[in-house]
């Protein structure tokens, strides 16, 4: 169960850089130097690269195939516009560690020391880099910022934010090791377009990503975790146009963003789902389970649905000790699903 903190607001990161116009006591003309140096204060979350590398679509088209793994259905690969450049996938295969910093429960990424957490996660990269080098695996870490609550709080929305010092953690963590950022939003009784404003000047970082959690969107008004909550493809579309936005606005590389689901009702409408050049949508399969319930809700929940992309989460706990199984999926047997999941996800 999520844990109730205070939230804190921290002040956003400026650079401040400063430059003085000086000469060579060589050169025989004289050079006007500045009588003060100037400042420039530059947001930290913008994107400073003037030339961007145009996108392989060859090495697309081929990526896309091979994801695919020879479906005849129709469905694999989803046909849309390719996206802006420097997009991530399917050119990387993602390996998230999930979780929360105040809870050990929540996920991997809460659960242990720093140093031992990076450990674990870098060891899974090189592992799914090893089972399929075709595609190979970056890391990523998948903070929840917003988590759901089991008691309504302040305004009856049942979630709490969490402080920003604890998204700067995270991103400092990330950048140690070269890792992707995901912010995780459950809205709980609130709407996902409240929520997603609130964390612009992350998204406008070209490294931060998104993740929603249908789950824990009660639009009945019921509490969190008494029933299996919902999203609509408006509220993907919203989401996915306000991403778009953030990518034309800071000149990014695309947005990842990620859709966690395991049942049916989770997500209403997909058809009527639209993509963007700048927005990669991961539907990602959450469940958990034994080895054949993991991979039936794949097949049943996220391969006759296809939006763009797929992902799968993995527990470490749940899919072994509450089943009496000796070990989780290993990437070989993730990597037999049709299509291929692009994003992997550990809690």
């Amino acid at each position: 169960m999520p844990m109730y903190i205070p939230v804190k607001k921290v002040l956003a990161y400026v650079a401040v850089a400063s430059f003085v116009i000086s000469c060579s006591p060589n050169n025989a003309q004289t050079v006007a130097v500045a009588d003060s140096a100037k400042t420039l204060a530059v947001n930290s979350t913008l994107n400073t690269h003037p030339v961007k590398p145009a996108l392989d679509t060859n090495e697309y088209n081929r990526l896309l195939k091979y994801i695919s793994q020879g479906d005849s259905s129709g469905r694999w690969p989803v046909k849309t516009d390719y996206p802006v450049a420097e997009a991530i996938l399917p050119f990387k295969r993602i390996v998230a560690y999930y979780g929360n910093l105040y809870s050990k429960q929540m996920g991997v990424l809460g659960e242990y020391p720093k140093d031992e957490m990076i450990k674990k996660l870098k060891a899974e990269v090189e592992k799914w880099t090893k089972a399929d080098s075709t595609i190979p695996a970056i890391p990523a870490l998948h903070y929840i910022a917003v988590t759901a609550q089991g008691s309504p709080g302040k305004g009856n929305t049942y979630r709490l934010r969490m402080p920003f010092k604890q998204i700067d953690t995270i991103i400092s963590w990330a950048h140690q090791i070269n890792a992707l950022v995901f912010i995780d939003i459950q809205v709980g009784a609130s709407t996902i377009q409240k929520e997603l404003p609130e964390f612009e000047k992350y998204l406008a970082m070209p490294d931060v990503h998104l993740g929603i959690d249908p789950e824990f969107s009660m639009k009945t008004g019921k509490a969190p975790g008494t029933v299996i909550g919902t999203m609509d493809a408006a509220d993907i579309n919203y989401t996915t146009n306000y991403l778009a936005s953030i990518v034309k606005k800071y000149n990014l590389p695309p947005k990842i963003f990620v859709v966690h689901r395991f049942t049916q009702a989770m997500v209403t409408n997909y058809k009527q789902i639209k993509t963007h050049p700048e927005v990669q949508i991961v539907m990602d399969m959450d469940g958990w389970g034994i080895k054949a319930r993991k991979i039936n809700t794949y097949k049943s929940f996220i391969y006759p649905e296809p939006v763009q992309f797929t992902g799968f989460k993995i527990f470490y706990k749940n899919d072994t000790k509450r089943v009496n199984a000796l070990k989780e999926m290993q990437p070989e047997d993730v990597l037999k699903l049709k299509p291929q999941p692009v994003y992997i996800q550990y809690q």
